[in-house]
């Protein structure tokens, strides 16, 4: 009988451990995954007023991380190089995802985000003419291949949604006289 509630006590024991032990790793695991946004970042997004705001925001993020990608092409780091540039190719298309996803969500809600979409186009030219070049010439181009065609394509469609949803997007208010 002794013998018995030994067995249950320390196979309660071993479970509740295990127990334990997954749910300590599971925050540690949550805490190693990367966001793209820092936390001054995502404090800027929440705060701002506006869907124009909250475009531009995406925006100047994006082309921050296509400028530290730019600056570690040509300072390569001696440890986790291609890690890096994948990473930031990847916060770089998620900046502008986002940004076509406030468009799309302004379009829905029928708000007045036209310099946004205008903002979207602009910029979105001016990364394609920066990403493209990179396709074609870039140095170590097999590194991050995969990563900057998702770029070009990401921003190839934010910029046609951003043309799609100007044409959505009811036009200014004229002032009559």
């Amino acid at each position: 009988m002794l013998k018995n509630r030994t067995g249950l006590f320390l196979g309660s024991f071993l479970l509740a451990v295990s127990q334990a032990a997954f749910w300590a790793v599971l925050p540690v695991q949550a805490a190693q995954r990367k966001d793209y946004l820092s936390a001054i970042e995502a404090d800027q997004i929440r705060d701002a007023e506006t869907e124009n705001e909250r475009i531009t925001l995406f925006l100047t993020f994006a082309a921050d991380r296509l400028k530290k990608f730019q600056y570690e092409l040509d300072h390569p780091s001696p440890n986790h190089h291609a890690e890096i540039l994948n990473s930031l190719l990847n916060a770089y298309v998620g900046c502008v995802d986002d940004a076509a996803d406030r468009i799309q969500l302004g379009v829905d809600k029928q708000l007045n985000i036209r310099g946004g979409i205008e903002l979207v186009i602009k910029r979105g030219q001016e990364f394609l003419q920066v990403l493209e070049k990179l396709s074609s010439s870039g140095p170590e181009r097999d590194l991050y291949k995969d990563n900057l065609d998702d770029a070009i394509e990401g921003t190839r469609d934010a910029v046609h949604d951003a043309e799609s949803a100007r044409k959505e997007v009811a036009p200014p208010p004229e002032r009559r006289r």
